[in-house]
Order: structure tokens, then sequence, then C-alpha cells
């Protein structure tokens, strides 16, 4: 081995060989370990030479390729110091870009003694590489041909989320070995389904290399969603076939979805690591420098903060940690080709030692970075530390998953929740987004995710139901804003059948009628379930799975969800980028947005506050500005009719400049019509009760 340098971080080959280098800036010592190619034997312990800015590194000239390693670190073993250094335990690479094998769960992967009486405090002798995976160096070289990123605008946006292995493992058409895996996306059943559906972009719950949690071991279940990583470079190994390489699966699934128009954006969790707290394992970053990968109580550095709920929180604060995310980040965009990413409990990653900061060390990164400015960032708003609920709190460039659009859109169908709430919701909750230039955009509206019901589950379960997590039913939140329209679960009734039909087409016309980026949790376009679990995160099995033989049993739901997405492509003003405000643009002589009540009146501020609000009307006009440009807008007047009561109303046609009747385009009681009868500016419609209806303006 020779000296090498300190950067690039992780195992790079050159051609010649391969340069190691890893940060550690409190470790004495660091050595490389390689093993065979199965990571079965250590063949090799070599110590890294040099240390560099804080960085160990040294160059391997005979390396190549496939070349399987890990690392052991040595330094102070001090818990209450913040250090937890221990040579016995073989570590991850946290630039390591593919692995072999996964984490046995055995006694030698903690760095203290199971059952001592001074439990972490004390320092366990046994070797952890039997039990650990290793990391593998790898071949970057794809040919990517003519892969564009299909850069889809952001007004012309849907999210379609989904799990790589759930979602293709029990299709019918895929040959056996090509379910559950990123081939298996990439195939031409599945790729045609999501391109016919009309959704532009895929996202993909978590595919870097995660660990399952022991005590989900001891229960037979897994980390089935994978919000468990510890190597954020590289993607896991089990959603690959085997035939290839995983990196080279991953870019090939990448490459036939941008080839389809298809977005490939990443659920990624940068908030946690595997290792959890203070007793948990010792597997990559607490090994390689735990006092400059986490954040610590300060006083008390033996512990973890722990505003992610999981036991640990990754410290964005340190540079070093910072550049790691940011690198990772990087390679993912510009070596696998990804369109964007999700961050989960990204409140996480706007906290400094002082609390969430939207001006905060990471987010700035990301605003300047002309990589990664350049991709759609998507947070999860919220984390379980003070101040951690921060929906509209993100700074420009971003967009949020708006929670407050789900609860809002499930009360008002349910009956619980007034139009005045809903109001707010359908223009992309201006109250929470309208601030510092954002656009609509910023709004991700959702009415479900991998996380709770459903849409079949809202309407059919007034409770959970997830007595096969292992934990009594206690898991998963009882605030579900479901109703089972008349029966728990399964039904023979035909009349609960076709309310709970028509309640879901509610929800969904509601979402892909409303202002924002509209996400759409796979399945649900033809009534997926997980029978009542709202928590699925443990189920890798037919409750979480994806049913397709209920494509069939549920067509009609899949071609009313078409026909939703092609209305909203169709028509530019129910997806605009400026926050309709309902405010009167005097220079135009019009409103953007106008709130109607059922007797074609124009609602004032009494009728929102008068009580219950079950029925109501938004009127988009076409002839508002686009733009800051003052000129007159030229796109279609909509007319969006919204009745959660439970019986018929009678709903005056309201007055609008620029035509005289009003001609019905959808309507959530009569799924399969295409167009329907006009109506007079006058005259009477009649609703029927928990349906939407939508009109056009015609002359």
């Amino acid at each position: 081995m020779t000296e090498g340098l300190p950067h690039p971080l992780g195992a790079t080959w050159d051609g010649l060989g391969v340069n190691f280098a890893l940060f550690s800036a409190h470790a004495t010592k660091v050595e490389l370990c390689l093993f065979d190619p199965s990571g079965g034997t250590e063949l090799d312990r070599i110590e890294l030479p040099e240390y560099t800015d804080e960085v160990w590194h040294g160059y391997l000239p005979d390396a190549r390729p496939g070349t399987v390693y890990g690392y052991r670190v040595h330094g102070p073993y001090a818990p209450d110091a913040g250090h937890r250094f221990n040579p016995n335990k073989l570590l991850l690479d946290p630039y390591a870009r593919a692995h072999v094998g996964q984490v046995r769960h055995a006694p030698q992967i903690f760095s203290y003694t199971i059952g001592h009486p001074d439990a972490d405090l004390s320092f366990d002798t046994r070797d952890s590489a039997a039990c650990m995976p290793k990391c593998r160096v790898i071949d970057p070289a794809f040919t990517w041909g003519r892969d564009q990123r299909p850069r889809i605008p952001w007004d012309r946006t849907i999210f379609y989320e989904t799990h790589v292995r759930g979602y293709t493992i029990r299709h019918p058409s895929l040959p056996f070995g090509l379910g559950g895996t990123f081939a298996g996306l990439a195939a031409d059943e599945i790729v045609a389904h999501i391109k016919t559906l009309g959704v532009t972009s895929v996202e993909l719950l978590p595919i870097h290399y995660f660990a399952d949690e022991d005590h989900l071991i001891k229960h037979d279940l897994t980390n089935y969603w994978g919000y468990n990583t510890v190597g954020f470079f590289a993607p896991d190994q089990r959603y690959a076939t085997g035939n290839s390489s995983v990196v080279a699966e991953f870019k090939t699934m990448v490459a036939r979805l941008h080839d389809a128009g298809i977005e490939v954006i990443l659920d990624v969790v940068y908030n946690h690591t595997a290792e959890g707290n203070e007793l948990g394992s010792t597997l990559s970053f607490k090994g390689i420098d735990n006092a400059s990968y986490y954040r610590l109580i300060p006083g008390q550095e033996r512990y973890y903060i722990n505003d992610t709920g999981t036991g640990n929180t990754l410290n964005l604060s340190h540079p070093r940690v910072l550049q790691m995310v940011t690198d990772s980040l990087r390679y993912w965009v510009t070596e696998m080709h990804v369109d964007g990413f999700r961050f989960d409990l990204a409140t996480i990653l706007g906290r400094e030692s002082y609390g969430f900061d939207e001006g905060g060390g990471f987010l700035d990164s990301c605003r300047q970075d002309p990589v990664l400015s350049d991709v759609k960032l998507i947070a999860e708003p919220w984390d379980c530390g003070p101040g951690g609920y921060q929906v509209g709190g993100f700074p420009p460039g971003w967009a949020e998953w708006n929670d407050r659009y789900r609860d809002t859109v499930r009360a008002f169908w349910k009956g619980d929740s007034s139009g005045a709430e809903l109001a707010q919701r359908l223009c992309a909750s201006a109250d929470k987004f309208n601030r510092r230039g954002r656009r609509t955009w910023s709004s991700v509206n959702f009415v479900t995710a991998h996380d709770g019901f459903t849409l079949h589950d809202i309407v059919s379960y007034n409770d959970k139901h997830n007595e096969a997590n292992g934990e009594g039913n206690r898991d998963g939140t009882d605030n579900n804003g479901s109703w089972n329209c008349g029966a728990e679960g399964e039904t023979e009734d035909s009349t609960v059948i076709a309310l709970r039909e028509r309640q879901m087409r509610n929800m969904m016309a509601t979402l892909l009628m409303s202002q924002g980026t509209p996400m759409i949790l796979a399945g649900d376009e033809f009534a997926r379930t997980q029978n009542g679990n709202n928590n699925a995160y443990c189920q890798d099995n037919e409750i979480s799975w994806v049913d397709w033989s209920r494509l069939d049993d549920h067509q009609a739901m899949f071609q009313f969800t078409r026909r939703l997405i092609q209305l909203r492509n169709e028509y530019p003003i129910l997806r605009r980028q400026r926050f309709m405000t309902g405010d009167w643009d005097e220079d135009l002589q019009v409103r953007d947005v106008t709130w109607v009540k059922a007797t074609g009146c124009e609602m004032r501020q009494s009728d929102w506050q008068s009580g219950p609000l079950h029925c109501l009307g938004m009127l988009m006009d076409g002839r508002a500005k686009v733009s800051g440009i003052r000129r007159p807008g030229t796109d279609a007047t909509l007319l969006m009719i919204l009745n959660a009561y439970h019986d018929m109303l009678e709903f005056v046609m309201p007055p609008c400049a620029g035509g005289v009747q009003w001609q019905l385009l959808l309507d959530t009681n009569r799924p399969t019509m295409l167009s329907g009868r006009s109506y007079a500016i006058g005259s009477a419609c009649a609703v029927t009760g928990r349906s939407l209806m939508l009109f056009r303006l015609t002359a």
C-alpha cells in the first residue's frame, strides 16, 4: 500500500488500483480488512498509512472492482465522552457503493457485552466480522446511451409513491425471479401500467442499503419499508435479481423509466442510521467516529439526541457529515441519474444545535449546489423534536408533504369538517406556502401514503387492524379520519360497496383537481387494500404487496383515475403556479377564484362562519392573469361542486362573464360519463349526496 489521497472519500478505482479514504477525527489508527469474494474469510489487514485533514487514506495498486473490504478503527472506548471505538468490530465504509451479505443479528455486533451490569460502558472483545456484511469496490462504468432526465415541469408533475418489492412481486406477467426487483420495476408490463395511468414521477420508498431491527427479527418480521439506512451510496442488493451487479440493475431501471418519460424520485433517510441508541449495534458510524456523526446530549455524551424517534440523530452540523450527505445526493443524481429526492423527517436536516432553521447549513447547501438545486427536493416537514412540525416552513426551492391537506380532505368527505378549511387546501394551502415567492407546487397534496390507510381502507375501516405487527394493535395512529360507510371491512352489501366506491372517487377527484402537486399511493387506482393495517412497515408479505388481480375487479376505478389525470393535463387552470387568492383584480375586472354557495351566490364572510358547510362551489376563472404580466388569461373557466352532505342538493349554476352555460365534464356519481348535459346560468343542478362535479363555462 502507498500513501494515496485523502479524496475522494470511499473506495475509488482509477483503472490501476483503488484509493481508500475514511474520515475519522478521533481515531488513532485505521485498518483496512480485505476479504474473499463471498465476504466469509478475512484475507489481510493493512493499516492505512496516512492521515490528512482528519482523513485516513492509502492506495492499493493491485486492487480491482470486486474487492471486498471493511474497516477496523482504533481509538478510545469512552462512552461518557462520546467515543465508542472498538477494533474488534468490523465496520462498513459510509461511502461504500455496494455490499456483500446482510447483518446477522448476534451479540458480536455490539461494542459492549450484552447483559453486562455496566451495559454499554462495558467492552466486548469478540470479532463481529462473521456477522457483518462487507463492502465491495465497484466499476462505475455503464452505457447510458441517450438517457436524459425527463425534466417534468412542476405544474405537470404527479407523484406515484410505491415500493420496489411490494409493487412488482405479485405481478402475474413477470417471470419468476424478476418480481420484487429493480429489473421487475423496469419490465415492460410495469412501465406500461404507470405510463397508461398518466402519472409522471415514480417515488420509491428507501432503496439505500438498510438493516433490520433486532426486535423485528425476533418476531420473524422485517423492516419492509427500509427506513433504517446504513449505506447512503449503495442500492440494497435485496432488490437485485443477482444476474448482474445491483448498481447496473438500478441504472437500467432508471434508463427504462426515463425512456418512457417517467422520473425516478428516491425517498431518502439522512436523519438517522440503523445503529440505534447507546444500546444499539455498531455497524459503521458509531465505531468510526461516534462523536462526529451523531448529535449527543451536551454534558451527557453517552446518550443520543433522539429527535427522530429511532434512537439517534445524524449530526448535519458537522462539516464532514454534511459533506457525506451532499456527496451522496450528488452521486445519485450524477452517477445514478435520479431526478429528485423525498427527505424523510426533513426537519432534522434543517436543525442546528439551537433548533430548526430554514437557513440551516444543509438547506443552504442544497439551494446553492448546482447539481442539487436542479432536481426535485421534497421535504417531509416534521420530526419528533421540539418545534418539529414545520409544514410551510422550508425555504424557496423546496416542495413539502402537506398532511394538513390529507387530514382536511378525509374529514370533509367523512362529514367531520367544514368547507372553510377545505377551501384553503384546494388552493395549494396558500396560508402555509404563499410566501417568499414560493409556487403552488410547493404543496405536495396527498390523501394516502405508505404510512397509513390505503384509499380503499379509508372508506372500509373505522379502526386500524394492526394485529399482525405483534404489538397488540397499539402501533399506528388512531387518528385516521376514516369511515367504513356502514360495515367494518369487507362486505357484500351492495349499498355499502357503492358508497365506498363513490367516496374513493370523491377523494381521488379532489386530489387531482386541487392546486398544488398531487401524489397518488400506488394501487389506490384499483382499490388496493392492506386489510385495515395502517402501519405495515414490517409486513413483507401479502398485507403490503400490491395484489394485481384487483386491477380487473376495479377496472372502473382505474379508468376513472386515468380520466382525472387527463382532465388535469387538459385544463391548465387546475395546475396554475400562482396561488389563487380570491382577490379582485381591478385592472382585469376578474377574481381568480370565487367561492359559491348552493344558491348560486358568492360566499360572504358570514357564510363561512355560520356553521358546518358541507357543500360549496369553487369557480376558477380562466381570465385571471397567469403570471405577473397584467394581461388576461386564456384558460377555460371551470366550476367544481363538492357535496359532502348525505343527501342530494339543488345547486344553482352561478353567473360568470364569458359564457352562458355550464357543461358537465365529470360526476363522481356517474364515473363512466365522458361528457354530460349543459346547464344554463341560473338553472338548478341536482348534486347527488356525497359527490363531486366539474363543469366548464361555454358560450
